[in-house]
């Protein structure tokens, strides 16, 4: 963060700037000093920003700026000047809610839009005016089909996370959406890296864009004590419960490969006694949204997700990733460790790995360009695995090698498509990572402190932890 810059330094409008004020930021992160002023002038823009940047903030407020300074001469019901792409459901969303939150002070009228839900409430909200519309390519295009959608107006495009829409294969629909636009627009492209795919599309959307990155390809954050232990796959369900249980973790994101797996692991995680739940893309976005409500305030202290139901996940100060499964493509590992150690705090990925797993292991290390300290749990033994009807674990080991398999990668670089608080608050000494001595975690903030500049707030539960110390059972 460049504590020279300030919002009101870049020229942003009067009514944002009190918006940015409610939200208690002053200074711009990375990725927004160089955006917002480069978005403002009217061209178009390659971007590459890691997720917890604050990249949502760095194309959203300059929008509502420019906006602001040439308001439409007439608005018509269902005709957006903004059209916001994103990958998934929970992205959309937050998006959105970003967008909310900086007009506040203003006239624009944003909704957003995606599948999963009854598509009528959303046919009745384009009956009126619109300024910006955040939408999921597939929910837009049926929109587009029944026309109860306008795109001849928009003046501004975005592709957000471009590269996991990619990955989702949403290719196709997004050339058919641009084929629905003017020709004559602004055009924004973010993605968390400068791939081969991204700069093909590019070629496409942009026209002679301005490039900033301010992150470099796959780097992981120096603030996320990466550790992982070597266990049988049979034990991972056992050990995480016990290892949650026994270090008194209030908040913690656990990422499976399969919406089956994440399914079993949750209802384990329940049946000891933690509050846990799972989001994937077969849930109902009800569900989905309960889910996460529950996580960020506190009532659910264990939320497992596959990858595609955790991107746009924005967690205030989330303390702990664990991979229950290593992902089968590597750059997926940076991603899910991203969820935490943000916007100056720390955080802790932990990744539980059997024997099967070591060549993606050794990809991931690979990729990071360090080796990931292994370490072994205090107190644990196998002999402390609960026994379970035989045709239960023949079930979970035939699936584990299903979704272990190597899968084939096209163009998009990820292969096939995917279809309580603790009970025992329990301390455990500091953790010793093999090696060296471990990290203790950075003080807690006031409740409500800015995650990262530019984003709205989420409220963290407070750690069941003492003197702002991680307690782990991690050590040699």
């Amino acid at each position: 963060m460049n504590t020279e810059i300030t919002f009101a330094s870049l020229g942003l409008a009067e009514p944002l700037l009190r918006a940015i004020t409610d939200t208690g930021y002053v200074h711009p992160t990375p990725i927004q000093a160089k955006a917002i002023p480069q978005v403002m002038l009217g061209g178009d823009l390659l971007a590459a920003a890691q997720t917890g940047t604050g990249k949502t903030a760095g194309f959203t407020l300059p929008i509502l700026h420019r906006l602001l300074q040439t308001p439409a001469q007439t608005r018509k019901a269902g005709q957006p000047r903004v059209l916001i792409l994103t990958p998934t459901r929970e992205l959309t969303a937050q998006v959105e809610e970003s967008v909310r939150a900086y007009s506040q002070h203003t006239s624009i009228r944003s909704m957003v839009m995606f599948g999963g839900v009854n598509i009528n409430p959303q046919i009745n909200a384009l009956r009126k005016p619109l300024d910006i519309l955040v939408a999921t390519p597939g929910r837009l295009l049926d929109h587009a089909q029944q026309k109860t959608v306008d795109l001849s107006a928009v003046e501004i495009l975005v592709l957000d996370e471009a590269d996991r829409m990619l990955d989702m294969g949403f290719i196709r629909d997004i050339r058919r959406i641009i084929s629905l636009l003017p020709r004559n627009r602004q055009n924004l492209l973010f993605s968390a890296t400068f791939s081969d795919e991204i700069r093909e599309l590019s070629k496409g959307v942009l026209n002679n864009p301005i490039e900033i990155s301010v992150a470099t390809r796959n780097t992981a954050s120096e603030l996320v004590t990466q550790t992982m232990v070597m266990t049988e796959q049979s034990h991972k369900r056992d050990l995480l419960s016990y290892i949650i249980r026994e270090s008194g973790w209030h908040q913690v994101l656990v990422f499976t490969r399969t919406k089956h797996g994440a399914n079993r692991l949750a209802e384990k995680l329940v049946k000891d006694g933690l509050a846990a739940a799972a989001i994937h893309g077969n849930k109902s976005q009800a569900a989905r949204t309960r889910a996460l409500a529950g996580f960020k305030d506190g009532k659910v202290a264990v939320l497992v997700a596959t990858d595609i139901a955790a991107r746009g996940i924005d967690i205030d100060q989330l303390p702990h990733v664990v991979n229950f499964e290593l992902p089968n493509v590597p750059e997926d590992y940076v991603h899910r460790i991203g969820r935490t150690g943000r916007a100056g705090s720390e955080g802790s990925a932990l990744s539980l790995v059997d024997r099967t797993e070591i060549k993606l292991l050794t990809a991931i290390e690979k990729v990071i360009k360090r080796p990931i300290e292994r370490t072994t749990i205090a107190g644990w033994s196998a002999d402390m695995v609960k026994a379970e009807p035989a045709h239960v674990r023949a079930d979970d080991d035939r699936v584990h090698r299903r979704s272990n398999a190597p899968r084939k990668t096209g163009s998009n670089g990820a292969g096939a498509r995917p279809a309580g608080r603790s009970g025992d608050s329990r301390r455990a000494p500091s953790p010793r990572p093999e090696g060296g001595a471990g990290r203790p975690a950075a003080s807690a903030r006031p409740a409500g402190a800015p995650s990262s500049a530019g984003q709205p707030r989420h409220r963290s539960a407070p750690s069941r932890t003492t003197g702002g110390q991680r307690p782990a059972l991690l050590g040699k």
